[in-house]
This record gives structure tokens, C-alpha cells and sequence, in this order.
């Protein structure tokens, strides 16, 4: 029936700046399209492995554009991109892996997905609005208690983090997206008609739309000026 819900899987990782903009888009209109909006937390570097594909910021041009890019981006979508001041230190010498076990670990004990879409944003805002950690147990704990997460949940799920059942199932959702086709984040993976149809990054949102039968109105489909 075309009044059912549309499944929109998001796979994504906080150590990818445009995935960032991807899920706080796809968070917007959760409420705005008719949509089952899945968040799909994931590992980046196993889908570049994976995938054979080169991180952008391995490649001098691309990198330098690529930073350039970010601050025009927050400014369009609203998100508070700003770039750590090693970009390469952060994103691949310290990396997400401890991260997105934790992200894991929280999708795995609890209901539903606010407090996963929570925690995500506040990694992301660690690590690409304050420049500040996300590798350490402690820079774990403080953004899983802004989250909303107890002193003793954050304990037990850094906990569960690192028990072989968070370890599978974070590598089984990255090979999932690897199987929709996966070569980065992020990855939007819409169930239409019972087929996937996969849209790479955080500028196919109008054609994104177009598929689902709904309308695209802007990064802020809330504002007055989107509803005119």
C-alpha cells in the first residue's frame, strides 16, 4: 500500500564529517515523510577496506577542497562543522573503531533508536564541533551521560562494547551495507516496492525523495520559510 511506511536504513560512522549531515537530515524528516528511519551505525574503515575505495583525505586536492566544503556545508544544513585542527590525526591515526562499538553496544541493550540517535550526536560533536576526543573510555563516558545515558549504563555498555557479540554485530552491519554496494558513508538504503534502492552521501536528498514520493523542501523542512 503506498500509504505504509517507506524503510530508510542510514549506515553511517561519527568520524565521517558528511555523514553527519546525512543523519541530521534524515532525523529532520523523519516526522515530515512517511518513513521507518533505521539508524545503521557502522564502521567507515572496514567499508573502505572492504570496498577497495581511498579516503578522500589520503588524496592532497581532495583533502584541502574537502575542508573548504565542511564549512560551507554546516552553514547550509545548520550543523556545527568545524574541523578538528589535525583532520588527519582524528580521522584516521585515532580513528572510530572504540566509538562505534560503544554505538553498538547501545543499539544492541536498548529500545528503539533515540538514545543511539543521541550518543551518535554527540560523538560527532566531539570530534567535529570541539575538537575534542573519542577514542578514550573516558571521552566515552562524558559524551554517553550528555546523551542521557546513566553513570551506570555508560559503565556496563562500555563494558558490552567490548564483548564478542558488539564486536559481530557492528562488523555484520558494515558488511551489510557493503552488500547494498558500500563505499563510504553515508550510506541511504530506501526499501521501495521490496527493492533497495542506495544513495551514497549527503547530496541526493531531492532525488532521494523523488523515489519515496515525497518532496524535497530544504535542509530545515521545520522552518517557516520551507513550508511556503
Amino acid at each position: 500500500m503506498s500509504s505504509s511506511k517507506k524503510v530508510l536504513e542510514l549506515f553511517y560512522d561519527v568520524v565521517s564529517p558528511y555523514s553527519w549531515l546525512g543523519f541530521e537530515v534524515m532525523c529532520r524528516y523523519r516526522n515530515v515523510w512517511n518513513i521507518d528511519l533505521k539508524l545503521r551505525p557502522a564502521w567507515l574503515s572496514g567499508i573502505m577496506h572492504g570496498s577497495g575505495n581511498k579516503p578522500p583525505g589520503l588524496v592532497p586536492n581532495k583533502f584541502l577542497y574537502m575542508m573548504k566544503d565542511l564549512g560551507r556545508l554546516g552553514q547550509y544544513f545548520s550543523v556545527p562543522l568545524s574541523s578538528p585542527a589535525d583532520p588527519f590525526d582524528a580521522m584516521f591515526e585515532k580513528g572510530s573503531l572504540a566509538a562505534m562499538r560503544f554505538v553498538a553496544a547501545v543499539e544492541m541493550k536498548t529500545d528503539g533508536d533515540a538514545k543511539v540517535e543521541k550518543l551518535s550526536r554527540e560523538l560527532w560533536t566531539r570530534i567535529w564541533s570541539k575538537d575534542q576526543d573519542i577514542t578514550q573510555p573516558a571521552s566515552l563516558t562524558e559524551a554517553g551521560l550528555k546523551a542521557g545515558l546513566s553513570a551506570s549504563e555508560v559503565e556496563e555498555l562500555l563494558k558490552l562494547a567490548q564483548s564478542k557479540a558488539v564486536k559481530d554485530k557492528l562488523k555484520n552491519t558494515t558488511q551489510e551495507a557493503l552488500e547494498y554496494g558500500a563505499f563510504g558513508f553515508p550510506l541511504i538504503v530506501c526499501h521501495v516496492d521490496g527493492k533497495p534502492e542506495v544513495f551514497f552521501g549527503s547530496d541526493r536528498f531531492e532525488l532521494l525523495a523523488h523515489s519515496i514520493g515525497e518532496k524535497w523542501v530544504g535542509p530545515q523542512p521545520n522552518t517557516p520559510a520551507s513550508k511556503m
